[in-house]
C-alpha cells in the first residue's frame, strides 16, 4: 500500500529539492523532483513582460501554490535560492494571492541553466501593477534549484 505521505522517487536527474516544514517527502526529509514530476503537475501559463527580456514573454510552468500543497507546506516563508546561491525570502501567502509560475519553458522551448533554466520563479507583473515594483524583480530567481519552507 502506497503511503501517503510519501511522493514517488525521481527516477531521473533532480532539477528541484522543497526542505523544511513539509508534511510529503521522498528523500531524506526532502522532496525531490525530477523535471518528468514537476511537468505532471497542472499547467500554468502566463503571459508577461520582465525585467530582463524585452517584450511579452510567454511562461508555461505550474503554480507554486500547487507544488506547495503536494508537498504539504506548513509555513510562512519560502526561501528560493539558485543554482549560484542567491537567495531570497518569500511570504508563502503570495503565492496563494498571486498566480507565481515556476517556469520551465519561455516562448515554447525549454529553459536551459545557461538562460535562466530549469527553472524560473515568474510573477505574474502585467496582471498586477503592484508587481512591477522592484521589490518583487528580485523574487524572479531563475536557475532556481531549492526551497526551503519555515
Amino acid at each position: 500500500m502506497d503511503d501517503p505521505a510519501r511522493l514517488p522517487p525521481a527516477t531521473s536527474a533532480p532539477v528541484l529539492e522543497v526542505r523544511g516544514a513539509v508534511s510529503r517527502t521522498n528523500a531524506d526529509g526532502a522532496a525531490v523532483f525530477d523535471m518528468e514530476m514537476l511537468k505532471a503537475l497542472p499547467r500554468a501559463r502566463l503571459d508577461t513582460t520582465t525585467a530582463v527580456t524585452d517584450g511579452i514573454r510567454r511562461f508555461d510552468g505550474f503554480l507554486m501554490r500547487d507544488l506547495l500543497d503536494l508537498v504539504g507546506a506548513q509555513g510562512t516563508t519560502v526561501t528560493a535560492r539558485a543554482f549560484n546561491d542567491y537567495a531570497i525570502d518569500i511570504a508563502i501567502e503570495e503565492f496563494d494571492r498571486f498566480d507565481v509560475v515556476v517556469a520551465y519553458e519561455m516562448d515554447g522551448k525549454a529553459l536551459v541553466p545557461s538562460d535562466k533554466g530549469p527553472l524560473w520563479i515568474v510573477y505574474p507583473r502585467d496582471q498586477h501593477t503592484e508587481l512591477r515594483d522592484i521589490r518583487y524583480d528580485y523574487r524572479w530567481v531563475w536557475q532556481l534549484r531549492w526551497l526551503e519552507i519555515e
